[in-house]
């Protein structure tokens, strides 16, 4: 994986827990991933023993372009020259660490597992659309082209390979999170209410929808805790537009938490809400379950059994559909939203 830092979403929550499960289950796992700079955020999720883990030094001199990929190949090289593997597990897409990952795979004859990591659905293919058309034209096609089999989270992951032409077997296994001890905090009459969102602030979330929802419910006695780093640039496009709505004090943002306090941050919240335009998976309704907390989120992500058990909204990632879903949820009980709540935990 390119990048075990906390900033990067889910992968690098999930690759390292997987990496864990796996040593837990007798296999041997070795994970190679980078060492960010200096002065980068070095807040890195990092498999424990016995998975071992080696890491590339990145550079972010002028020459980084050249440099990164090159120190990726050796210590993925090394590592395979040590050890052979059985297979080669790549994550993610539109990397150079991916092209490295085949190349390495085809120079060795070692089978190539890929996980697509919702990189290719219809959002992300329009996100910075010219530089992914040219991405995949260049190697992107031909590093898919390299896969033995390719590992998704969800059947539409399947079903856009499928429309790309890509033939290879799929295997459709969903992440797994831990599941904590139940401690959900107690609301008391007369205490604010807490909707969170907790994940990357980058525009693939629809927090601009959010807030528009929230200015137009404007519950009274809630408050929108928005927790997480910002990526490009998108909490100061944020903080402007809550400006605009006349959102102060209804809504506060937070930076990033670490895994350690993200459990007690989940358990004070009194809902779950993730206005996504796409996900191949969402690993944080899955964690919001895990605490107890019913989840308001889109079809933008695979979650359809938000309906199928009654644990919460499943809604259009449109603005009105998300109004609608959160005056819904807000004008719940408490009871009510409890119960939802342990419902998704089972």
């Amino acid at each position: 994986i390119a990048s075990t830092q906390a900033v990067h979403g889910g992968p690098s929550r999930s690759v390292p827990l997987l990496c864990e499960a796996l040593a837990g289950q007798a296999e041997n796992v070795r994970l190679v991933t980078t060492t960010p700079a200096a002065d980068a955020d070095t807040t890195s999720l990092r498999p424990s023993e016995p998975v071992q883990t080696r890491t590339a030094e990145t550079s972010q001199g002028p020459d980084r372009l050249l440099r990164t990929p090159v120190s990726f190949y050796r210590t993925l090289r090394d590592e395979i020259e040590r050890t052979p593997p059985d297979l080669l597990h790549d994550h993610g897409l539109w990397l150079p660490s991916n092209i490295i990952a085949a190349l390495v795979s085809r120079q060795y004859g070692i089978p190539l597992v890929i996980s697509t990591r919702g990189m290719l659905t219809s959002w992300a293919l329009r996100h910075h659309r010219w530089k992914k058309r040219l991405a995949w034209w260049a190697y992107q096609r031909w590093v898919l082209r390299q896969a033995s089999l390719f590992h998704v989270t969800s059947q539409e992951e399947v079903d856009q390979l499928r429309r790309l032409s890509f033939n290879q077997p799929a295997a459709v296994i969903p992440n797994g999170v831990p599941l904590p001890e139940p401690n959900r905090s107690e609301t008391s009459d007369g205490e604010a209410r807490r909707a969170l969102f907790l994940s990357r602030l980058h525009p693939k979330k629809g927090l601009p929808m959010l807030l528009q929802a929230w200015a137009e419910v404007r519950p009274e006695g809630w408050t929108l805790e928005l927790v997480g780093p910002s990526e490009e640039g998108h909490r100061a496009e944020l903080e402007t537009q809550a400006r605009r709505l006349e959102l102060n004090g209804q809504v506060h943002f937070a930076g990033p938490v670490s895994d350690d306090e993200k459990w007690d941050v989940y358990r004070r919240a009194d809902l779950f809400v993730l206005p996504t335009h796409s996900e191949n998976f969402g690993i944080v309704v899955a964690e919001a379950w895990a605490a107890d907390v019913p989840v308001l989120t889109t079809t933008g992500t695979p979650w359809q059994e938000l309906e199928t058990h009654d644990c919460g909204w499943w809604v259009a990632p449109e603005p009105e559909a998300i109004r609608e879903a959160l005056a819904t949820a807000l004008r719940q009980s408490d009871a009510t939203r409890d119960a939802m709540g342990r419902r998704g935990r089972e």
